[in-house]
C-alpha cells in the first residue's frame, strides 16, 4: 500500500460561537484537519471583528496577503508545469500512464445528469474554513473582501488551465465543528449559530458562488446532525459535505486522537435525505461532499448511492508534498470510483516544507480530472 496522509494538532474555538439553541462547554478544542500546529488558540465572538472589518496595524493588507500566499503558488502561464523533485515527477507521471483496470471503470456510469446539475458540466472551486478560527482554513483566515479577491484569482486560474469547464466559485463552511472535549450533550461536536452561517451563506449569494455546509460529527451521527441543515439546503445553491475524519461514533474515540469512519450507509443517509429534500421542493440536484484521505475512512464506498437527485464527489482531503497528495488520490479515490472527484490544496501545510503549491495544471494531469477543487 502507497503511504497515507498525515494527521493533526489541535485547536480552540470558542463556545460564544455556538448555536445558543445547542449548549456547550465554555472552550472547547478542535482537531485541525491534519495541521502540525499544536498550540491552542482561544476566540470570543463578542470581541471578534467582523469577518469584513477594513484591515488594522496587524491584518496584512490586501496586497501583502496576497503575496505571503501565492510566495507558495507557482506563477506560471495556464498548463505549463514546474520544476519537481523526481519523486513528484514520477507520482505525477505515473498518474497519466495508462492503467487498463482501472481506467475502465472512469467515467463511472451514472444517471443521466438532470437539468441544473452542475456536474460534470462545470468544475467547481471553494474556499474552505470557518469565520471565528483563522487556522482553519482560507475562508476565515483573511479579512472577508481579501479573501473574495483571492477566491476570484484562483477561479481565473482554473478558468485559464481549462477553458472547456466553466468555473463556479463556492464558500466551503464547517458549520459543525468536532472538538477535543465533550461538551455538556457529550458529543464532541460544536454547532455554529445560525447566524454565522447566514452570514457565510449571504457572502456566497453576494459573489454569486454556491455554498457548502461541512458537517463534523464528533461522537454525533449523521442522522441527529444533517436534518438541522435542512431549511439553508432548501435554497438551489446551498449544498452538503460531512467529514469522515471526524465521525468518531465508531471508534469511541475523541477526534483527532485517532482517524474517524464513516460507512456507505451512513452516506446513503445524506444522500436519501437530500433526494426527497430535491424531489419534495422541486429544486435542481445537490452536491454531496465527501472527503477522504486514508482507506478506512469510508468503507464500503461500492455501495454508495447514486441518484440522478444528488452528484456524490469523493474528495482527496490530505495534505503533505505532491507525491503524498497523488498517491493518495490514486489509492483512496481512483482505486473506489463513487461518481466524481474532488482534490484539496492546503495554501499552508502543503508547502511549509519548501514544495511550491500544485498548479490547476498538474491537478488537471490527474486521471480521473478532478471536478471540485477545494483550498484551506
Amino acid at each position: 500500500m502507497r503511504p497515507r496522509a498525515v494527521v493533526a494538532g489541535v485547536l480552540v474555538l470558542a463556545a460564544a460561537c455556538a448555536d445558543k439553541n445547542v449548549p456547550e462547554s465554555a472552550t472547547v478544542s478542535q482537531g485541525q484537519h491534519r495541521t502540525a500546529d499544536s498550540a491552542a488558540t482561544k476566540l470570543a465572538s463578542d470581541t471578534m471583528a467582523p469577518a469584513s472589518a477594513p484591515a488594522t496595524a496587524t491584518t496584512p493588507a490586501p496586497a501583502a496577503v496576497t503575496r505571503s500566499v501565492s510566495a507558495g503558488q507557482a506563477d506560471l502561464p495556464a498548463g505549463e508545469l514546474p520544476k519537481r523533485s523526481r519523486r513528484d515527477s514520477v507520482a505525477l507521471a505515473s498518474m497519466t500512464k495508462p492503467e487498463p483496470a482501472l481506467d475502465k471503470l472512469w467515467p463511472v456510469p451514472i444517471p443521466e445528469p438532470l437539468p441544473g446539475s452542475l456536474l460534470p458540466a462545470n468544475r467547481i472551486v471553494a474556499f474552505y474554513g470557518n469565520p471565528a478560527e483563522k487556522r482553519m482554513g482560507v475562508l476565515g483566515e483573511y479579512p472577508k473582501d481579501v479573501m473574495l479577491s483571492m477566491l476570484d484569482k484562483e477561479v481565473a486560474r482554473w478558468k485559464a488551465a481549462d477553458p472547456s469547464h466553466p468555473v463556479i466559485p463556492a464558500l466551503h463552511l464547517v458549520a459543525t465543528v468536532a472538538q477535543g472535549d465533550p461538551g455538556k450533550n457529550g458529543m464532541y461536536r460544536l454547532r455554529m449559530r445560525d447566524a454565522m452561517v447566514n452570514d457565510v451563506y449571504g457572502w456566497a449569494k453576494a459573489k454569486k458562488a454556491i455554498f457548502f455546509i461541512d458537517v463534523q460529527l464528533g461522537k454525533s451521527n449523521v442522522k441527529d446532525e444533517l436534518p438541522r441543515f435542512l431549511p439553508w439546503l432548501e435554497n438551489p445553491d446551498v449544498h452538503l459535505a460531512i467529514d469522515p475524519e471526524f465521525a468518531m461514533e465508531a471508534s469511541g474515540a475523541k477526534p483527532s486522537t485517532r482517524v474517524g469512519t464513516l460507512d456507505a450507509k451512513d452516506i446513503n443517509f445524506a444522500v436519501n435525505m437530500l433526494d426527497s429534500l430535491v424531489k419534495a421542493k422541486n429544486l435542481p440536484p445537490k452536491i454531496l461532499i465527501v472527503h477522504r484521505w486514508t482507506r478506512k475512512m469510508v468503507t464500503n464506498a461500492k455501495n454508495i448511492k447514486f441518484t440522478p437527485h444528488v452528484q456524490v464527489v469523493m474528495d482527496m482531503d490530505g495534505w503533505g508534498p505532491p507525491w503524498l497528495k497523488f498517491d493518495s488520490y490514486h489509492d483512496y479515490v481512483k482505486e473506489e470510483p463513487v461518481e466524481f472527484t474532488g482534490f484539496k490544496l492546503f495554501f499552508h501545510n502543503d508547502t511549509k516544507k519548501g514544495d511550491l503549491l500544485l498548479t490547476p495544471g498538474e491537478v488537471l494531469r490527474l486521471n480521473p480530472r478532478p471536478l471540485y477543487i477545494q483550498y484551506q
